[in-house]
């Protein structure tokens, strides 16, 4: 589809429709009987037994089954930093997909505010809400951030970051399959150094992750926009977050630029930059190498050059291409998972499990299908499944 034609029927529909989301009653508002029911003076009721137990806000309320979407707009989508308001159509989206794939009523909250205390801010919002999701916000602050919420109570996770990682696992995991690879044995390369990239290279070593729910892949290194880091890069101090890359990651000490670091691996994954990686860089990777170009819209490499340079398996980003990486495979079923727990946290594990169910909604995966499609809603009910097993196996949540 061409794209000025997919941005003229874009705006056209929010033109037609001005917010994708509405407010809508769920009891009778027809009698004064049912206004005394719903809200004063039997509401009263209600809320003195919330005041005696907190944890009643869960039967009760909306918390149960409410997500707050979080953003304060300087990471938005390959737009960068546009603002809170400008976002706002992002995360209105964003918030419909909870509702369609999980049930989750899901509300954009776009702050205008860039102030230390935005976690403070964020963290007040907890008697509301039965988990926090963040979206967009730039590196590495949303690493900032997230650490600050993450004993607020409720679950939160950053799904530029961890949404991204547990489909790449799940993608990897399925691609071994396929290419007769033992994912312990992998080789990985990993363009692109900020939220997404910072997650997955994480997750794939499990660097903070407990050892009994983490199996490392052999040997990654980490690209940024100035080549592979490693501890001797000048300037790497100012930086914490690449600090414990390069501290966690690179076990050789390579440098150089990105098609040194591409020389004998078996996987990329570009979270960068359309363009980036070459087809002289995939012939110097070793046979049969796997491709994940997942920069929007323009990938790091196209598909189809990928393929003539030897790559055994591409995904990408896009919806016009196999093997699509797309978030709305994650999030609505870890989500939903860690509310039907009533989990105060999303842990490792709740992570890991979901990339394992994810890899098992595709029973035979091939080159063409690594993953199932984001449209499948099979794939939510999977993810959630084992999220909540998970989250009431580790002690974070609970049986209702």
């Amino acid at each position: 589809m061409h794209s000025d034609d997919l941005n003229a029927r874009a705006i056209a529909l929010h033109a037609r429709h001005p917010g994708k989301l509405e407010v809508r009653p769920t009891v009778p508002l027809e009698t004064q009987d049912d206004l005394a029911l719903a809200y004063t003076p039997g509401v009263a009721a209600v809320c003195r037994a919330i005041a005696a137990d907190p944890s009643l806000a869960y039967r009760y309320t909306i918390k149960a089954n409410t997500v707050a979407i979080v953003t304060d707009g300087t990471a938005v989508l390959g737009l960068g930093s546009i603002g809170a308001t400008a976002a706002l159509p992002v995360m209105e989206g964003k918030a419909a997909l909870f509702k369609e794939f999980a049930g989750i009523d899901a509300f954009p909250l776009c702050f205008a505010a860039d102030g230390a205390d935005f976690a403070d801010q964020v963290k007040n919002l907890t008697p509301v809400f039965g988990g926090i999701n963040l979206e967009d916000i730039a590196a590495p602050r949303c690493f900032e951030i997230e650490e600050a919420l993450l004993d607020c109570g409720i679950p939160v996770m950053h799904d530029d970051q961890h949404g991204t990682a547990i489909v790449v696992l799940a993608a990897l995991l399925n691609a071994c399959r396929v290419t007769n690879r033992r994912y312990e044995d992998l080789s990985i390369v990993i363009v692109g150094a900020g939220a997404a990239g910072y997650a997955c290279a994480r997750l794939l070593r499990c660097i903070g992750y407990e050892e009994n729910v983490c199996q490392p892949i052999r040997d990654l290194i980490v690209c940024d926009t100035r080549g592979i880091i490693h501890r001797g890069r000048p300037g790497l101090y100012a930086n914490k977050y690449k600090f414990i890359l390069a501290d966690e990651t690179n076990r050789h000490h390579r440098s150089g630029s990105i098609a040194d670091a591409l020389q004998g691996a078996d996987v990329v994954i570009g979270v960068s930059a359309g363009g980036v990686i070459s087809r002289e860089m995939i012939r110097g990777m070793n046979p049969d190498p796997i491709v994940f170009a997942l920069a929007n819209p323009i990938p790091e490499i196209l598909p189809e050059e990928a393929r003539a340079a030897g790559a055994a398996i591409v995904a990408t980003g896009r919806s016009d291409y196999p093997n699509q990486c797309n978030n709305v495979l994650a999030f609505p079923g870890v989500f939903r998972g860690a509310l039907d727990a009533r989990a105060t946290r999303i842990t490792d594990g709740m992570k890991i499990a979901a990339a394992h169910a994810l890899a098992d909604c595709v029973a035979e995966p091939t080159a063409e299908r690594i993953l199932p499609s984001p449209l499948d809603r099979a794939v939510t009910r999977a993810v959630a499944a084992a999220v909540k097993r998970e989250a009431i196996r580790s002690g974070v949540g609970k049986e209702a």
